[in-house]
């Protein structure tokens, strides 16, 4: 899919687009690194989709199928690359897969640590349902819920 930024959101398809995949979620979530073959496990039960300005990797997204209705949402820019509205289209892409998917309600989660996120979620419905630090982590993730 192209837009008016001349941004590409496409499916990461073979290893390469994976490791691309995995450069960013690595890049945005450094708490939570994952190798290539958690990536292919993820590709198998999560629609995955790379995001492409002018030739330069600049996001990715997740959507993890609705489960009783309730799909979650995850869209990441890189750091370099945000404020110019590619969150906002990436999070338009992966919302309209997750409705494609049947979902009835949206979820996300963030870091607490990334503000910038937060204020994202929140400036676009959504409310705090929980937050919890996973095994081996000092930093809370944040669950965020609209209806």
């Amino acid at each position: 899919m192209s837009s008016p930024h001349g941004l590409r959101i496409a499916q990461p398809r073979g290893d390469d687009a994976l490791g691309d995949w995995r450069y960013v979620h690595n890049a945005v979530i450094p708490v939570q690194p994952l190798s290539l073959a958690e990536v292919r496990e993820r590709a198998g039960r999560n629609h995955l989709d790379l995001a492409v300005a002018d030739g330069v990797l600049v996001g990715s997204t997740t959507v993890r199928p609705p489960r009783d209705g309730v799909a979650t949402v995850i869209a990441r820019v890189l750091p370099a690359h945000r404020r110019r509205g590619y969150g906002e289209e990436l999070y338009a892409s992966a919302l309209r897969r997750a409705h494609a998917l049947g979902a009835t309600a949206i979820e996300t989660c963030v870091l607490a640590s990334n503000e910038a996120g937060l204020r994202f979620a929140r400036a676009h419905g959504f409310t705090e349902i929980e937050r919890y630090v996973l095994p081996g982590s000092t930093i809370p993730w944040v669950d965020l819920r609209r209806e």
